[in-house]
């Protein structure tokens, strides 16, 4: 957990169980305002509706965002699915408990996150054939057991220093995709913070682990 003036950020592992108490303690012990997610509308009714939310292909989706884009999705989705089935927690599960707590108590919430489809079209857009290559092989590697491994429980939120450590090898690897996934979405989210925080007096905010120093940073250089 981070504090910078009225804004609390809780950073989460999407499918970490530590994550879903975290969120809990942070939102019944700081009594916000708001409670902002790293989510925008689509990906909340796909979290609210994961049994009726149809997964086969569709010609629309794929010219919409783009082949790169709609397979890297799919890719990612079945890896959090995979990941989360061997702690028992479904990816997104830390999200829809701060929904829970926060309709349970009455407090708003907002949802900051730039639109999935512009962040897949971004996507599609910009990653290089070289890093979506690097990407398949380090999955397949990954599957197999070959390659670094990086020990660490998936039912709890990786330390700084780990974080730091994994941003650095994606950042290394496949910058387009840091700065499509990363970058970009933390300029867009530190906006919407700062206007949150202009107009309530508490908000906190629930992030993938990746994102809390780097959006603090943001919504500082929004203030200069």
């Amino acid at each position: 957990m981070e504090v910078y003036k009225n804004l609390v950020i809780v950073g989460t592992s999407h499918i970490a169980r530590q994550s879903l108490n975290d969120v809990e303690k942070v939102i019944l012990e700081k009594k916000p305002d708001v409670v902002a997610l790293e989510l925008d509308k689509e990906r909340l009714y796909a979290l609210l509706n994961k049994d009726n939310v149809d997964r086969r292909a569709k010609w629309g989706d794929i010219r919409r965002i783009g082949i790169k884009g709609y397979i890297f999705a799919r890719l990612v989705e079945w890896i959090e699915n995979k990941l989360g089935e061997k702690v028992g927690v479904k990816p997104g599960e830390d999200m829809l408990k701060a929904v829970m707590i926060a309709k349970e108590h009455k407090i708003k919430v907002a949802l900051i996150d730039q639109r999935i489809e512009v962040t897949l079209k971004n996507l599609n857009k910009y990653i290089t054939w070289k890093e979506r290559g690097r990407f398949f092989i380090d999955v397949l590697k990954a599957v197999f057991g070959f390659g670094e491994k990086i020990n660490f429980d998936l039912n709890k939120v990786p330390d700084d220093k780990l974080i730091e450590k994994m941003l650095l090898k994606v950042k290394d690897r496949y910058p387009s995709l840091y700065n499509v996934l990363v970058v970009d979405r933390n300029k867009y989210m530190a906006i919407r913070l700062k206007k949150l925080m202009n107009n309530f007096d508490l908000i906190v905010a629930i992030v993938g682990a990746g994102h809390v120093e780097d959006l603090i940073e943001e919504v500082k250089l929004l203030e200069m």
